[in-house]
């Protein structure tokens, strides 16, 4: 059977959405910590390693809350987008 999303909340897609950034951004902050701890460069302040998770999360929320409202203005005109679905059984 054939479905179409024609509308998104923009608020809850973007909270969903933020949170998955942020929990991305952990792994990318130790990777960059221990990059730093071996680099000859001048070591950035713990504050930018903190810092960055939470950008991620807020910029992460931000830009797929407009993504979200784009999606519903582009579903508006054209229909949203098209997927097919079958019945399964819960297991």
């Amino acid at each position: 059977m054939k479905k179409q999303i024609i509308r998104v909340s923009p608020f809850q897609t973007a909270k969903v959405s933020a949170i998955l950034y942020f929990l991305i951004s952990i792994p990318m902050v130790a990777f960059m910590a221990i990059s730093f701890a071996f680099s000859p460069a001048p070591q950035p302040e713990i504050g930018f390693l903190i810092l960055f998770p939470i950008l991620y999360l807020v910029l992460g929320f931000i830009f797929t809350a407009i993504g979200a409202w784009v999606y519903n203005l582009a579903a508006g005109w054209v229909g949203g987008i098209e997927y097919t679905a079958v019945e399964v059984e819960a297991t």
